[in-house]
């Protein structure tokens, strides 16, 4: 059960992948202690809490380790920055296959619950309930580029430009490295003259809808894309509402998430 288990949670494609970007196991000098779990049992065991929502200590005993062992290689994992690595590394490999399209990005936030911990706060759409957005950038398709982490009361247009700031150098089918959208798709939360100054003054041609002057409608032919996206991430239920105290380690589920997003999309 447990390899059949792990093998359906971390394919060997995926595991291949992460074995580019996760750090050596410490070693131990003068032996003893106990045999230490495989790198690839604990990324299944993760993914599965990440995926299903479960708590760690409502891990599975077919994983063949406990949830204290899987939250600490998370932790340890996290501070090494794997998971965003892993994005970045399964992005290039669409790049490389031409799966990616540059032409028209869109970008959007989701708010969800949180029940404690830092970059949390009043969310203004939720009786002013504490909360935590997600901010996410999305390509013509729909695969996450650049995603963060926010307070639920931070305005949509502070995330613009540490969105498209983050989007890493990816390759491409051929010629250099690509990190620059061709338009970017936008509500009216990004509606700001110095958003719009400072994407022109990067060469990114820019549709954000102006409040009081046009429809969110007529836009959301071409940004119904990051809609669906933040659909494709709530296949995460761990991301249904925020447990984690430490922001990073939300941020690192949505990491988790987005990558399985892309990894499908190059497994097909």
């Amino acid at each position: 059960m447990t390899a059949a288990l792990v093998e359906r949670l971390a394919s060997n494609d995926l595991w291949e992948l992460f074995q580019r970007v996760v750090p050596p196991a410490p070693e131990r000098p003068q032996g003893g202690g106990h045999r230490r779990r495989a790198d690839r049992e604990v990324l299944a065991a993760i993914i599965f809490v990440a995926t299903s929502g479960c708590t760690w200590n409502q891990l599975p005993p077919g994983f063949g380790l406990s949830g204290v062992t899987a939250f600490r290689r998370f932790t340890v994992w996290t501070e090494a920055r794997v998971w965003a690595k892993l994005h970045r590394l399964v992005l290039d490999e669409l790049g490389a296959q031409g799966g990616l399209d540059w032409s028209r990005c869109a970008i959007d936030s989701v708010s969800v619950r949180a029940l404690k911990g830092q970059l949390t706060g009043p969310n203004p759409t939720d009786h002013g309930k504490s909360g935590s957005k997600i901010h996410l950038l999305v390509d013509r398709s729909g695969l996450p580029l650049s995603i963060g982490i926010s307070a639920a009361n931070l305005p949509d247009s502070q995330a613009l430009i540490p969105l498209v700031r983050g989007i890493p150098p990816i390759r491409s089918r051929r010629g250099p490295r690509h990190r620059r959208p061709g338009k970017l798709h936008g509500d009216k939360g990004y509606d700001y003259r110095h958003l719009r100054r400072w994407l022109a003054s990067r060469g990114i041609r820019h549709r954000l809808a102006r409040r009081g002057i046009e429809s969110s409608k007529r836009l959301g032919r071409h940004r119904w894309v990051v809609e669906r996206t933040m659909s494709w991430l709530a296949g995460c239920r761990r991301l249904h509402r925020r447990y984690e105290r430490k922001p990073e380690h939300f941020l690192a589920f949505a990491a988790i998430a987005a990558t399985l997003i892309c990894h499908r999309r190059l497994a097909n």
